[in-house]
């Protein structure tokens, strides 16, 4: 994973509005994932967004899909962990919430955010989700970029 994330931008947000759904497995990084992507959002100028839960990473596309089909967010924003275990199913969450997350920003041109880690053990997870590696804060910068982007690509009256 590259460390070398790309500047943030300021943009203004207010009027923005963003959507969360975030996996309660692995609850102690993915909350501080939460955390920081809600903190982010906030001093941009965006309102509360709103948080949904759901169990794993595996249900993040069909949370994401039923706050799309509500039409009223900028963009949204799926926060999960995955860490490697002895098996791979920690590839197959990863593929399938990937590709059922960018099924539903295709689908919806709504723009989403894939805020799913995978790390291979708990160090890692605990680097990028409470350490100096602030992933949290990198997902709301991605959605306050794309949310930005679409807000001026609007047909204008």
């Amino acid at each position: 994973m590259s460390l070398q994330a790309p500047s943030a931008l300021v943009i203004d947000a207010r009027g923005l509005r963003f959507g969360i759904a975030a996996a309660r497995f692995n609850a102690g990084y993915v909350d501080a994932l939460l955390e920081r992507c809600v903190a982010t959002l906030k001093s941009a100028g965006a309102a509360e967004p709103v948080v949904v839960r759901v169990p794993g990473s595996n249900e993040l596309p069909v949370a994401i899909q039923a706050l799309a089909d509500r039409r009223e967010f900028d963009a949204l924003i799926a926060l999960g962990v995955l860490i490697r275990g002895d098996t791979i199913h920690y590839e197959v969450i990863a593929y399938s919430a990937t590709h059922g997350l960018q099924d539903v920003a295709v689908a919806t041109r709504v723009p989403v955010i894939n805020g799913v880690l995978t790390v291979e053990n708990d160090a890692q997870a605990r680097e990028r989700c409470h350490g100096s590696t602030d992933r949290g804060a990198e997902f709301a910068h991605a959605a306050l970029e794309m949310a930005d982007l679409f807000r001026n690509l609007r047909p204008t009256a």
